[in-house]
């Protein structure tokens, strides 16, 4: 028999498990309803986007979906370390061993819907311009909203909130039994940066295939990554209490500020960008940690959904996708039976997704201070891990970023250094 397949949210870690699904032969049919519009036919600055980094645990599990490695890496950057900028003009670069392949979100997903354009709508449909309002578990049925305030409702057979942090399905959760959850936002706040190719009369040079960081003493954070047509895009990260851009109003004050503290950005910012910043909003994340992810035989929660993280270690995405692998394994593992498969899925996954939450809140440093330590202990631990790799392991960032080490083990590995920036957020927060 044929089972019905309602995906909420047609972000990577929804399309992807589309195709997963797909994959197994008849057994499924599909639909994937996304509030937003298609983004492979709207103006793509209208879309939601920014940079993401996939490494070894996202580039798994793109690689058993056929072509779609290589459709991914035709639009994407492969970054081979970290330029720390200090304020002084010097740099100091980490290396990576494996290289990050680095994209724009929105370009991943328009990868994964074209090649969504093999199945016929006997087995795959998405609806785009369709928001989920309420869900009825007992009666299997989930209440949609078109772009015309039209309502319709549709049944499943399994239901997936892959419908990010916000998520709705999740929400419903919280009126069934024995379910917690836990939401805070990271002290952090963000404005996305978007700057055009360099002109070669800049005298700016940001080395190519490199990621670009700076941070000043109170933790305002700058990231650039190179995109595939040589612009770049990234993030300006601060503490929420010490926004600094809040009381810019104007482009040339927007341009002061950069040129202020970071002169390498300013210098690559046309006055459009300068405007274009100011009137961007500025985003909060949200963390979350859950009790579970299933809810009886039909009903999963994957990705931001299930748990959300700082962007910190940039791992939101790689996770999501990874809950895919996941899920195909144990619908193999109990041949699709959905009541074992969902609830192991949480039993399997949950240990490793709230170490996933610990981590993105408290790996890396948010004081020029413990940055400075961090370095440093990451430059012994490589040393040490080469000397004797039996008795230390490899350094935090290489396991996070270039490994699929369990996020649990990672976590255990490095529990002294994480209690250590814990107690420093913690009573940074109280200052505040």
């Amino acid at each position: 028999m044929v089972k019905k397949v309602a995906i909420i949210g047609a972000g990577p870690s929804g399309l992807l498990l589309a195709h997963y699904l797909l994959r197994r032969g008849d057994k499924y049919q599909i639909d994937i309803y996304e509030r937003r519009s298609d983004p492979r036919i709207i103006s793509f600055s209208k879309s939601r986007t920014y940079p993401i980094s996939l490494n070894e645990r996202g580039m798994t599990a793109l690689r058993k979906i056929e072509g779609l490695e290589e459709a991914v890496k035709a639009i994407s950057v492969s970054m081979r370390g970290t330029i720390f900028h200090q304020k002084n003009g010097k740099t100091r670069f980490t290396p990576r061993k494996k290289p990050l392949t680095t994209l724009d979100r929105t370009k991943l997903a328009i990868a994964l819907l074209k090649l969504t354009e093999n199945y016929d709508q006997s087995r795959l449909n998405i609806h785009f311009n369709c928001q989920c309002t309420s869900v009825d578990f007992a009666a299997k049925k989930v209440k949609l909203q078109l772009e015309t305030q039209e309502d319709f409702t549709i049944d499943y057979d399994l239901l997936i909130g892959a419908d990010g942090g916000r998520s709705v399905i999740r929400e419903h959760f919280l009126a069934t039994e024995d379910f917690e959850c836990e939401q805070k936002y990271v002290p952090n706040d963000y404005k996305s940066i978007f700057l055009p190719r360099p002109d070669e009369n800049s005298g700016i040079y940001l080395e190519k295939g490199k990621i670009h960081s700076w941070m000043l003493k109170d933790g305002t954070f700058v990231v650039l990554l190179h995109q595939r047509d040589e612009s770049m895009g990234g993030v300006i990260l601060f503490l929420h209490n010490k926004n600094q851009i809040a009381s810019l109003s104007s482009p040339e004050e927007v341009l002061q500020f950069f040129q202020k503290n970071f002169p390498e950005v300013a210098q690559l910012m046309p006055k459009e960008e300068a405007e274009a910043f100011l009137n961007r909003p500025v985003s909060r994340i949200l963390t979350v940690r859950c009790s579970r992810y299933h809810q009886d035989d039909s009903v999963l929660v994957i990705g931001d959904a299930a748990h959300a993280v700082s962007s910190s270690i940039g791992q939101g995405c790689n996770a999501a996708l990874e809950d895919v692998v996941l899920l195909d394994n144990l619908l193999n593992e109990y041949s699709d039976d959905l009541a074992l498969a969902l609830e192991q899925f949480t039993v399997r996954r949950k240990h490793d997704a709230h170490a996933l939450v610990e981590l993105g809140d408290n790996a890396f440093p948010s004081t020029t201070g413990l940055f400075i330590e961090f370095v440093l202990r990451e430059s012994l631990a490589n040393i040490l891990h080469q000397i004797f790799p039996k008795r230390f392991p490899p350094s935090i960032s290489e396991l996070v970023f270039e490994t699929t080490v369990p996020y649990s083990e990672i976590l255990n590995s490095y529990k002294g250094w994480i209690s250590k920036v814990k107690k420093s957020n913690e009573k940074l927060s109280a200052n505040l």
